[in-house]
């Protein structure tokens, strides 16, 4: 279970370091645009907010692998219950489909870590 807790919290990781990318450097492209929906304008006008978002997406991904590389149980916990509590928060204020995206594949790693 040990080498499972590892493996979802490294995709967990991997996928706020996605976010990152998509929020910081991609989201006034066409790929950008197209993943969060967003018409050119306010991809424009709304830059500054997503790279914002995109580096508290980052500060989660250091979290994770800081816990991964560390081996601290702990840190992995605490990341994951504020990935939770984001996505929660997300999808009851943004986008429903936020809570399967982020919040339930930390659920899962946060199982996986509890149990390991």
């Amino acid at each position: 279970m040990n080498v499972v807790a590892g493996v979802l919290v490294g995709l967990v990781a991997a996928l706020h370091l996605y976010f990152l990318v998509l929020e910081m450097f991609l989201w006034t492209t066409p790929t950008g645009r197209r993943v969060f929906g967003l018409d050119p304008e306010f991809a424009q006008r709304s830059r500054a907010l997503a790279a914002n978002q995109g580096l508290y997406n980052g500060f989660l991904a250091a979290g994770l692998v800081w816990g991964l590389v560390s081996g601290r149980t702990d840190v992995r916990i605490f990341f994951l219950g504020c990935v939770i509590v984001a996505g929660v928060f997300g999808a009851a204020t943004v986008n429903k489909r936020i809570v399967a995206v982020q919040a339930v594949p930390a659920v899962l790693a946060l199982v996986a870590v509890l149990l390991s």
